[in-house]
């Protein structure tokens, strides 16, 4: 399901709310030409959050109206390059691995959790490896479903590859996933994951096939290319989560190492990840609150819920910067 349509006509409040949909960072400026000739732009601003997270479903996380955890994260720690773990195999997460999601401000790397979940343009393969070298394994997001005017690959696109504007995103079209082109220019992503050493991609906007992108795409389509992902991603050693997209969870689950998915609450969806957790997959999840002061009381609805057992949740605000709460 796309949500991002959604997010202008929301009024945020402490009950779960029909929210946005594959939220990551916006334009950021300046930035260094990253390797393979496609920048790394530099993160800027946002507010600075984290803490020491409990193993788990996350753990509590200090930072703006949430109290800090301690403890030891779960799961095992980056290698980089790629490679996912010592055996060289791709990062496959147990349920309940602890986790921070920032795409936009100045990234904090205090918070004591497995894995962190970065922007691929807008960090450096510097910051990865300070990640890694903490014990974490880094994530490295991208849309691969939209055309974002502001990457520095954007150029690279045909005209013919991109049609309609996402509502509420300026300067972001869907792209024609059954391209050639686009298909190239998403290797050459996977091949700058690499090239910083990231752990794994968080692949973004994989349900065009169930919104209004300007291209007749279906839903062999979609698999076709969720699976073209994951094959590539797999190929480089790259972990590869699939995001959102729960109609087709049970066609795509053994193709992909972990989910993530924005929102299930709000749309009583949470049921259609469980393939995920019975083939012992972590299950990483995320309800927004449009400001943290709203955090605790939102946490404490959701964490009660049973309908989330066994995922790795947090209560994060839409704008996704260094602010968390988890669910213990």
């Amino acid at each position: 399901m796309q949500l991002r349509s959604l997010i202008a006509f929301v009024t945020f409040g402490l009950t779960v709310a029909c929210g946005s949909d594959d939220s990551q960072s916006s334009p950021a400026s300046g930035g260094a030409a990253g390797a393979g000739g496609i920048g790394a732009s530099g993160a800027t601003g946002g507010a600075s959050g984290g803490g020491a997270g409990a193993s788990g479903a996350g753990g509590s996380a200090a930072g703006a109206g949430g109290g800090a955890g301690s403890g030891a994260s779960s799961g095992a720690g980056g290698s980089g390059g790629g490679t996912g773990g010592a055996s060289g195999t791709p990062w496959s997460p147990k349920p309940g691995t602890s986790w921070q999601w920032q795409l936009t401000g100045t990234l904090d790397q205090s918070v004591d959790v497995a894995m962190y979940d970065i922007d691929l343009f807008d960090n450096s393969a510097a910051t990865v490896q300070a990640l890694q070298a903490k014990g974490r394994v880094v994530i490295c997001y991208f849309s691969a479903g939209s055309r974002e005017d502001w990457r520095s690959d954007a150029g690279q696109f045909q005209k013919s590859d991109y049609g309609k504007a996402l509502d509420n995103w300026p300067g972001e079209t869907w792209l024609d996933v059954r391209s050639a082109n686009v298909r190239n220019i998403m290797k050459a992503r996977l091949d700058l994951a690499v090239q910083k050493k990231c752990d794994g991609v968080e692949p973004d906007n994989v349900d065009g096939y169930s919104n209004d992108t300007g291209f007749p795409l279906n839903k062999n389509d979609q698999l076709d290319y969720n699976k073209f992902l994951a094959q590539e991603s797999h190929a480089r050693g790259l972990s590869v989560g699939l995001k959102n997209n729960v109609e087709l969870v049970g066609d795509l689950v053994a193709h992909f190492d972990w989910a993530l998915n924005e929102e299930c609450l709000s749309f009583s969806e949470c049921k259609t990840l469980t393939p995920f957790l019975n083939a012992n997959k972590a299950v990483f999840h995320v309800e927004y609150v449009d400001k943290s002061s709203q955090g605790a009381a939102k946490q404490t609805s959701v964490c009660k819920d049973t309908s989330i057992q066994g995922f790795s949740t947090l209560i994060k605000t839409w704008d996704l910067d260094a602010w968390r709460l988890a669910c213990p």
